[in-house]
């Protein structure tokens, strides 16, 4: 199983680990990617902190982002599981996992990036700050930018099992699954039901969104359950307790829909 997760707009702060090491990450193929956005990135931020600014969509109260992001080079880097901070990583709680899920999630879980493509989260990297949505001067919007790179390394990564995509929109226009690799693809929505004069009503709530879906994970890895089909995936989650409304899509080569429904909000 591979589970496609977003990153957070929040991180925890870098420490004072040894600097980043490019040609230790994973997935070694988008090497020359990452390395184009980290120069054009770091450049930008040195150069220019308004403009930085204006295309990042940072406000005056997060101008120390853009200085953290010129000095991405020589910043002390942490793996990308403990940088990652936000809803989702809270819920999924990667820091308490017992060994043998902890050991399940270092291998199935990859975290797409604007600047890194994606990453396992036992890779070493600086905190900084540049999703997905960002224009590059250079290089254009991140989210096109890294779709023939991505299209060239993931298959590889995506194996033969399963693959559980839970990354917002924006991340997943950075690469869609396609012919064989989409018929074993599962998406997840998280949908709020409540009676409302006498009627259900459902909603997608964004906060519970993303926590429900690090619960999901973290469930899924504490059981050690290993679904190897997005139909094996409806059956593991409805013996975890989760509500899961599916079908199987009409055309073998599309991915698998799921609707997780839940009823009360937690955070």
């Amino acid at each position: 199983m591979l589970v496609l997760l977003p990153p957070s707009e929040g991180k925890a702060a870098g420490g004072s680990g040894a600097p980043l090491k490019p040609e230790a990450l994973s997935l070694p193929g988008l090497a020359p990617a990452r390395a184009a956005v980290l120069e054009e990135l770091v450049e930008l931020c040195a150069a220019d902190e308004l403009k930085a600014r204006e295309v990042l969509g940072l406000s005056e109260g997060l101008r120390g982002e853009v200085a953290k992001n010129a000095e991405l080079r020589t910043a002390g880097a942490r793996p990308a599981g403990e940088i990652y901070t936000g809803v989702l990583y809270d819920a999924l709680g990667l820091a308490d996992l017992p060994a043998a899920a902890r050991a399940s999630a270092e291998e199935a879980l990859l975290v797409f990036s604007g600047l890194w493509g994606a990453v396992r989260v036992t890779d070493a990297i600086p905190s900084y700050r540049c999703s997905m949505g960002v224009k590059l001067p250079g290089l254009g919007a991140l989210g096109a930018y890294w779709r023939g790179p991505m299209a060239e390394v993931m298959p590889e990564a995506a194996g033969d099992g399963l693959v559980l995509d839970l990354r917002s929109a924006a991340y997943g226009a950075a690469w869609k699954p396609k012919g064989e690799v989409a018929g074993r693809t599962a998406t997840v929505r998280v949908l709020h039901a409540q009676i409302v004069d006498g009627v259900e009503k459902r909603s997608v709530v964004s906060h519970f969104n993303k926590a429900t879906k690090g619960r999901l994970v973290r469930d899924l890895l504490l059981a050690g359950a290993a679904p190897a089909s997005p139909a094996e995936l409806v059956t593991a989650l409805r013996d975890l307790g989760y509500v899961v409304e599916a079908e199987a899509p009409a055309k073998a080569a599309k991915a698998w829909s799921l609707d997780v429904v839940v009823t009360q909000i937690h955070h």
